[in-house]
């Protein structure tokens, strides 16, 4: 039968189907929304599986329709808390396999985390093709356990820490996908600071940085010499709480500043930056690199598996990037690399340059291309209508 009379959807819909499984952070979001946006202006129809957290994300997404389903990270290894996941991850199943049926995907693609536990089983247990998409220099906890059970590994880095064995039979590099306004930002060329002329900075930690470079930039850059003080031009990402008290420290430092929540335009402002601070989460790596921007990276502190560490090391030993972790960065060794770069323009243009090389702006297309050919797979084992 087909959608025509309102029946299910016939085989050349379901082929034309594709369900993107991501949620929580940005991290997750941004290369499923690039994904979306690629396979929409390949004639595919998209759908979004998220969980609860995610649905801030809905809006504006490129999807047809974005689904939840219920999910849980498991926050402690006690006995009640490992039953209630188990539980809540038992519900998503139910829901996620309901959810297969109804709109019959071709293909089910993982991002990472573990809103995506539900519908990469369900898709595995309707035998509906399977891919994870791995944005950290890390194989991520949730990828590990699902790594066997799916047909496709895509991954953002050449080297994937705890990928190996029998998984690397399925994988593909393919680098992680950015957002069209991205691309956009990538064609601006570096602009090489002039010696004495303005100096533009742009700080930014997501929603687990922001706090920290609120407390430990300003200090560090009050620590500056007049001469570098009076050159700067500094636009800062902020928690709500946090705008006023970082505006005011940098009137008394007597340095230009923008602050605050959120830059709708930020992948713009970064291409417009003589230098970035800021974390080691996988898109700001693929943005930065992307765009070819130099930065100082300060990877967030216990994070699960190093993510970021192993992200923020591979950037550096490329030469596009300095990592210095948190524990060793006190304001005087910050204000130090800072008045360092700020002198030294012939650094910045080369590392921007490094930061370049490893830029994969086709990583969409990439990733696309290889949804299409498990779609492929699945059109050719699909039955025959009726």
């Amino acid at each position: 039968m087909s959608g025509k009379d309102g029946g299910p959807h016939d085989t050349m819909d379901r082929n034309r189907t594709i369900l993107l499984a991501a949620g929580g952070t940005g991290g997750h979001l941004f290369p499923a929304f690039a994904l979306a946006e690629e396979l929409g202006r390949r004639g595919y129809t998209v759908d979004l599986v998220t969980d609860m957290r995610g649905d801030r994300y809905g809006t504006g997404f490129p999807a047809r329709a974005v689904h939840q389903v219920p999910s849980a990270t498991l926050a402690s290894k006690s006995p009640v808390a490992i039953a209630k996941t188990g539980l809540t991850l038992a519900r998503g199943l139910l829901a996620a396999r309901k959810l297969m049926k109804q709109i019959r995907p071709a293909v089910v693609i993982g991002f990472g985390g573990y809103p995506t536990f539900p519908p990469l089983l369900a898709a595995r247990q309707s035998g509906i093709p399977t891919m994870l998409h791995e944005q950290n220099a890390v194989l991520g906890r949730a990828n590990k356990m699902l790594a066997a059970r799916v047909d496709a590994i895509a991954t953002s880095f050449e080297h994937t820490k705890f990928l190996d064995g029998p998984l690397l039979a399925k994988a593909r590099f393919t680098g992680n996908p950015v957002r069209g306004i991205v691309i956009e930002a990538a064609a601006a060329p570096y602009p090489v600071p002039e010696p004495n002329g303005l100096f533009h900075l742009l700080v930014f930690g997501g929603s687990q940085g922001a706090r920290y470079f609120s407390d430990a930039v300003p200090p560090a850059l009050a620590l500056l010499p007049t001469a570098l003080k009076s050159r700067l031009n500094v636009v800062q990402q902020a928690r709500e709480e946090d705008v006023a008290r970082v505006k005011s420290a940098y009137a008394d430092a007597g340095i230009t500043a923008e602050i605050a929540p959120f830059f709708k335009d930020l992948p713009a402002r970064m291409a417009a930056s003589h230098l970035v601070i800021g974390r080691a989460g996988a898109s700001s790596v693929a943005e930065l690199t992307v765009i070819g921007r130099p930065s100082i990276l300060v990877p967030l502190p216990h994070s699960l598996d190093n993510d970021q560490l192993q992200n923020a090391t591979q950037l550096a030993e490329s030469g596009g990037a300095w990592c210095i972790e948190q524990k060793t960065l006190s304001p005087e060794r910050l204000s130090g690399e800072i008045a360092r770069l700020m002198e030294g323009g012939a650094a910045l243009r080369e590392a921007a340059e490094c930061a370049k090389k490893q830029g994969r702006p086709d990583a969409v297309v990439r990733l696309a291309s290889l949804v299409e050919e498990l779609a492929g797979s699945a059109t050719a084992t699909a039955p025959k209508s009726a």
